[in-house]
């Protein structure tokens, strides 16, 4: 009886031990699976699909990544200009995008390359992918009155257009059409320099678009005679590009998007000694480089333009703002009285944009009032200040 009981007991323990082993396997193969998911899921967020939000460094900076697509239409076989080939692709609240419409304006481009325009607040660009929570740009359809958000707020469609040339419901599918699979490089950007015969996108970096249509399609510009970039003033807007664009430009950027104190204050004060500095140059002339209208003038203003508005609340940029420096206010109103350039700004789509696109800065979407001091259709004294000189 006493061998019959031992046994037993050591049956009992070996099918309690093979049970066990048995959960720990199923346990490990569970939790393998949900690994998997889980680093796909993690891959996905951090490695593939990306907004601007996302390029911040482990000490809270914002760092805007290079663009991708850098070829030029000019001398360029694959790329020659023609008038109707081009498109761009832009949203009217980015001020990198309509940089490049107001150049295109001013040249007379209009009937050469044709503008396809994105709703201003962002959604899904992959609603039908749980596991793909990355937000975009997208169309607006054709005949559609009213945008929902994918929280089910409505907004209008002002000036939206359809992709009517490739029929893309995002700008994420425009650039994996580009390379003709998924595209993972870096964040899906305007402006978008599109060529619709290869199909693709020619450059996507605003700086280098905006040169493109100074002086690429001036065979096929109206006019043509402008030169926004003339080689006497070659290393004067060298010089101040490089400050603009990386203290004010993007410095309103860097503000915003800060995810560390240290990170914010340094650029604040760089924003506003940057901003201290243009005051004292438009002390001095009409213009950044003189008595006439420069590129550089067109990128300072697309940011400017947005700062009251915008950046004091939004991007915490609230040391002072641009109505308070009297010689940069007037010098807004000036450029913006230029029908060309205030064609490319339009209030409804830059303020929605912001104050609707970014949940972890606004969640609940709400649009602030516009400052009632803002009217830049008001005389300015640039003119009487600094009379062009015969």
């Amino acid at each position: 009886a006493r061998a019959l009981c031992f046994v037993r007991r050591d049956f009992g323990a070996r099918v309690l031990a093979l049970a066990a082993a048995q959960t720990r396997r199923e346990d490990a193969r569970i939790g393998g699976r949900r690994l998997g998911r889980n680093l796909a899921t993690k891959t996905r967020a951090m490695g593939k699909v990306k907004t601007a939000l996302d390029h911040v460094s482990k000490d809270g900076k914002y760092n805007r990544v290079r663009s991708q697509f850098r070829d030029w239409v000019v001398q360029n076989p694959k790329f020659p200009a023609e008038s109707g080939r081009y498109h761009l692709y832009v949203s009217l609240a980015c001020p990198w995008a309509t940089r490049a419409l107001a150049f295109r304006a001013l040249k007379g481009l209009e009937d050469a390359i044709s503008v396809h325009t994105v709703h201003p607040t962002w959604k899904r660009t992959r609603p039908d992918d749980p596991e793909d929570l990355h937000k975009g740009w997208i169309f607006a359809e054709e005949g559609q009155d009213t945008f929902f958000d994918d929280d089910g707020r409505a907004f209008g469609t002002q000036a939206c257009t359809p992709d009517s040339l490739n029929g893309c419901r995002s700008v994420r599918d425009l650039y994996d059409l580009a390379v003709g699979g998924e595209y993972t490089a870096s964040s899906f950007t305007t402006p978008i320099l599109w060529d619709s015969k290869e199909r693709t996108i020619v450059n996507n970096e605003s700086s280098e678009i905006c040169r493109m249509l100074n002086s690429s399609f001036n065979a096929v510009a109206k006019n043509p005679g402008l030169d926004l970039y003339p080689d006497s003033l070659k290393e004067k807007t060298a010089e101040l590009e490089e400050w603009i664009y990386h203290d004010i430009n993007n410095g309103v950027y860097k503000s915003g998007f800060a995810k560390s104190q240290g990170a914010y204050d340094e650029a604040v004060e760089k924003l506003y000694a940057a901003l201290d500095r243009v005051e004292a140059l438009l002390s001095e002339s009409r213009y950044l480089c003189g008595d006439t209208v420069t590129g550089i003038d067109i990128w300072l203003f697309m940011t400017l333009i947005r700062f009251d508005p915008v950046y004091v609340v939004y991007f915490k940029c609230s040391k002072k703002c641009i109505r308070e420096y009297p010689n940069m206010f007037n010098y807004v109103k000036d450029l913006f009285q230029v029908p060309e350039i205030a064609s490319s700004v339009d209030f409804f789509h830059i303020r929605t944009h912001y104050f609707t696109s970014h949940s972890h800065l606004n969640p609940f979407a709400i649009v602030p009032a516009m400052p009632t001091a803002l009217d830049y259709s008001k005389p300015h004294n640039r003119d009487r200040s600094y009379p062009i000189k015969e």
